[in-house]
């Protein structure tokens, strides 16, 4: 099975102009390492992906929070609709297994990058639109962005939930410490782990510090969340 047929397997959406999926899946290195015509690459459907999008997570949430201020739903929307989070949806379907990447960009940990994935997602969510209209580009939102928002909103703030939940209910401090670095220069990897004083309640990995953190803190965030419910 090819790749573009196995991701249609994936995602449960089979296109007629196969094209619109190769081109969503093709990024700007692989595009320009090949030679290829101009806006071969995905970034003019991540634009039209990008306004589907916002459109259709705007209706979703305007329903779905009918007590929610303008405030209130632009801060929502901003969590879910933002480059780690999408990058963080993308793990559902294996998005980065498919993405046409130049060689430099393959070997420096492309496939991982939350800036090409993300990117990516929403060129997918421009190539339906323009393959099988916005019924099916909603449809698609719906399925694998929109769904679990507990878990995402968790995601995206686990930094500041996992520092107010320590501070309410532990004697000592949440730090996170870098435990090792990984791969080479050019595709660095960091480990850090999140902990109470000494005691370690999470551990996360990214190309940047930064991420790793995000990532310990939400890994903690969900193993405290278990250890609660096994009380209850």
């Amino acid at each position: 099975m090819s790749r573009l047929h196995e991701f249609e397997e994936v995602i449960g959406y089979h296109f007629n102009n196969q094209g619109l999926l190769r081109q969503a899946l093709t990024h700007s290195s692989y595009a320009n390492e090949r030679h290829m015509k101009k806006h071969s690459d995905n970034e003019r459907l991540e634009f039209l992906g990008d306004a589907v999008l916002e459109v259709t997570s705007s209706e979703f949430l305007y329903q779905k929070y009918p007590d929610y201020s303008e405030g209130e739903l632009t801060k929502l929307r901003a969590s879910l609709v933002c480059e780690p989070t999408l990058a963080f949806c993308t793990r559902a379907i294996d998005l980065g297994k498919y993405l046409y990447l130049g060689k430099g960009e393959d070997l420096t940990g492309g496939r991982n990058r939350k800036s090409i994935l993300s990117d990516a997602l929403e060129a997918v969510i421009g190539a339906i639109f323009l393959d099988g209209g916005f019924a099916n580009a909603k449809e698609f939102v719906l399925k694998y962005i929109l769904t679990d928002i507990e878990h995402k909103q968790l995601f995206y703030d686990s930094k500041t939930i996992l520092q107010e939940i320590v501070q309410a209910g532990y004697n000592e401090e949440l730090n996170y410490q870098l435990i090792r670095e990984e791969g080479p220069d050019h595709d660095k990897r960091f480990v850090v782990e999140a902990r109470i004083g000494v005691k370690s309640i999470g551990e996360g990995m990214g190309h940047t510090k930064k991420a790793a953190e995000q990532e310990a803190a939400y890994q903690a965030l969900l193993k405290l969340k278990q250890q609660e419910n096994k009380r209850s």
